[in-house]
């Protein structure tokens, strides 16, 4: 039996579950236009980005997020809260509403970029490299989103939401390249509900398996390294967003959940 328990509620649209050096936790809200911070000892703060910022990730110290209202990727400076746009265009074209964010071990940032939610939309993934440079790693996707190394730092899975599976390649940090593609895992077989749901943001999880939110189903799907189905985790809502491992241990997988607008911990 999973134990579900509410860490933060009232969010707008939360997405982006990320824990900062001193364990706090962090998500965006995207229809609050911030940040929402769970400090350990269970006090909140927000920060206004204003446009729309999609999901977060940690590095060096400083806090990057996507920001799909404004095309671009923008970065919070932890020590000051000064806000800057690091990442505006590639191609010569402004970002296509970035979606998610992965840094590899090198610092290459990976980003997704998936267009509108219409059907029949294609989207891309670019990477923006340690040296400064922009550009497109794959295209033709159908909402291109959640990011994940899996199961080591060498396999990158990238989940397409509006097709309902993750795929799977080896990435080359010095060519910054993806390469040897293939369909890793077929998230859902048929519709639920009235909508068709499809994969959103995943993670690793220290017992070895991958935790995948499954937007629009409820539930947090798992699978073991070579893309079988484990287990599903039921939720109290249809539309988790993403999910992250607490480092420490103490909240287990923590997810975002966006129909009742909750920060959920699961253990």
């Amino acid at each position: 039996m999973d134990d579900i328990r509410v860490l933060a509620e009232g969010l707008r649209f939360p997405e982006g579950p990320a824990f900062d050096a001193h364990g706090n936790l962090w998500c965006v809200e995207q229809e609050g236009e911030g940040l929402f911070c769970r400090y350990k000892d269970g006090k909140t703060k927000r920060v206004q980005t204003g446009g729309r910022p999609n999901s977060l990730v940690f590095n060096r110290g400083d806090l990057w997020f996507c920001d799909s209202g404004q095309n671009c990727i923008r970065r919070l400076h932890t020590d000051d809260e000064t806000i800057e746009t690091v990442i505006s265009h590639v191609s010569g074209q402004p970002l296509n509403m970035p979606n998610d964010l992965l840094f590899d071990e090198q610092n290459n940032l990976i980003v997704t970029c998936p267009g509108p939610p219409d059907a029949g939309q294609q989207g891309y993934v670019a990477v923006y490299s340690a040296d400064g440079l922009v550009e497109i790693i794959a295209d033709g996707l159908l909402y291109p989103n959640g990011l994940a190394f899996y199961p080591d730092n060498q396999t990158l899975l990238i989940a397409e939401t509006h097709q309902q599976r993750i795929w799977s390649g080896y990435w080359d940090t010095e060519s910054l390249s993806w390469e040897t593609i293939r369909v890793w895992a077929d998230v859902i077989d048929t519709p639920v509900g009235a909508s068709i749901p499809g994969p959103d943001g995943m993670t690793p999880g220290p017992d070895g398996n991958l935790y995948v939110a499954v937007f629009g189903a409820g539930i947090i799907r798992v699978f073991s390294a070579d893309g079988s189905f484990v287990r599903d985790i039921s939720l109290p809502g249809q539309n988790p967003s993403n999910c992250v491992y607490d480092p420490s241990g103490e909240l287990g997988l923590i997810v975002t959940e966006t129909e009742k607008g909750q920060l959920l911990s699961i253990v």
